[in-house]
């Protein structure tokens, strides 16, 4: 079975990402990356990011684990686009594949590890069934 189109964010990179080698801050990647995540609960909930989950839902998904390979520098010159799937979704966790293009070329990729959790007391909880349904056909490799 082939895997889910992956959900593609558009992040306008500005003068104020960049350092002084007219390149963007290397601790501005893993915020894109985060942004385009977040982009992706927004669109898949029907609005809902992080914020909306953590208030309405009584839903955490704190971070456990990333990392990152970077390939190419990001610049203000083009639209960073990025491409966001969910390739695993455990009992509790969940992992993300974010790869940040620019102008058709791969700058980075990277792993984001988050946990689900009931937001009010900061504990360890299985994600929903509605969310493990909307997540499960949605899963990289189909």
């Amino acid at each position: 079975m082939a895997a889910t189109a992956p959900f593609e964010h558009e992040i306008r990179v500005t003068w104020g990402d960049c350092d002084p080698a007219k390149i963007a801050y290397t601790g501005r990647l893993p915020w894109f990356a985060l942004d385009a995540i977040n982009a992706w609960w927004e669109h898949h909930l029907g609005g809902d990011g992080w914020f909306q989950m953590e208030l309405d839902r009584n839903l955490g998904t704190p971070f456990v684990h990333l990392s990152m390979n970077f390939s190419s520098p990001v610049t203000p010159r083009h639209r960073l686009i990025c491409a966001v799937r969910p390739v695993r979704l455990g009992d509790t966790s969940i992992e993300f594949e974010v790869i940040g293009r620019q102008n058709g070329k791969t700058c980075f990729d990277g792993r984001f590890v988050c946990v689900f959790s009931q937001a009010d007391t900061f504990t360890k909880t299985k994600p929903p069934e509605e969310i493990r349904a909307i997540i499960a056909p949605l899963l990289a490799g189909g």
